[in-house]
Order: structure tokens, then C-alpha cells, then sequence
């Protein structure tokens, strides 16, 4: 009967500990894909274009790339990334809509939202993130962070 119950023991430290293991791995891969990310791509614009106040907003202890109006782009497919695979709803898609209105012939602006459609947020102060590398929770609130933003360049 004791080795039966150390068997069991054992079982059930090692299933906790699987558990922890994996939340670790998660949370390493988070800061470790923020990191990469979050270093930076070459910025022709130089400057924020008007990012507010959410523009430093620390996710998952990494800054958010500044959104504002020289990455409209970029924040108008990043909201059709997160639609698409739902992590927004709502008026998500209008806000969108009407982001796309303004950048219309501007090719700069039309390839950074072929690149935000696939999950790369360029900001205007240089930095990006590429949300596919992120856990669901920190990809729906990048994708919370950009909708705020862009609902203010509307």
C-alpha cells in the first residue's frame, strides 16, 4: 500500500510540475518573441506621427510599438489580423474600414497593412511586433492596444 501511494505521489508532483514547466515555457517565449520583436525595423517616417498617450503602454513587459498617423497602415491591418482571428469584434472591423479610407494610394501605407494583415505591427518610432509569436492573452491585448489607438485617428 506505501508504494502504491508514493507511485500516486509521485504521479501528481510530476503532473504539477508539467504545468508549471509549460506556463514558464509560455511566459519565456513571450518576453523572448517581445524582445526580438520589440528591437526595431528601420523607419523612413522618424517620428511617432501623433501616437497618444497608450503609445508607451508596457505589454508583457516589453513596450507596444507607437501607433499614430504615420502607421495607419500598419494599425489598420494589424485590426484585420486580430478580426480575422478573433481576438476583436465588434466595431473592430469599422474602425478599420475607416482607416483604410484614408490611406488609399499610398503605397507605403498599403504595404504595411499587407504586413500588419499578417500579424507585424510597424510603429512610427521604430519599433514592431510580430503578434504571431505571442500567447492568445498578450495578443488580444496588443490587439485592445491598437484598436484604442487607432479608434483616435479616426
Amino acid at each position: 500500500m506505501h508504494v502504491r501511494s508514493t507511485f500516486v505521489a509521485l504521479a501528481l508532483l510530476a503532473a504539477g510540475a508539467s504545468v508549471q514547466a509549460n506556463n514558464l515555457l509560455d511566459q519565456l517565449k513571450e518576453q523572448a518573441g517581445a524582445a526580438v520583436n520589440s528591437q526595431g525595423s528601420s523607419s523612413s517616417t522618424g517620428n511617432s506621427g501623433g501616437g497618444s498617450a497608450l503609445s508607451n503602454l508596457s505589454l508583457g513587459g516589453f513596450k507596444m510599438p507607437a501607433v499614430g498617423s504615420s502607421t495607419i497602415g500598419s494599425a489598420a491591418g494589424v485590426l484585420e489580423y486580430c478580426v480575422k482571428n478573433n481576438y476583436l469584434g465588434g466595431d473592430a472591423a469599422s474602425v478599420k474600414d475607416k482607416l483604410l479610407a484614408k490611406i488609399t494610394g499610398q503605397k507605403k501605407q498599403e504595404n504595411d497593412f499587407a504586413s500588419g494583415a499578417k500579424g507585424l505591427l510597424k510603429g512610427g518610432d521604430g519599433k514592431s511586433l510580430n503578434l504571431k509569436g505571442l500567447s492568445s492573452k498578450v495578443k488580444e491585448k496588443a490587439c485592445d492596444y491598437v484598436l484604442k489607438n487607432a479608434t483616435s485617428l479616426i
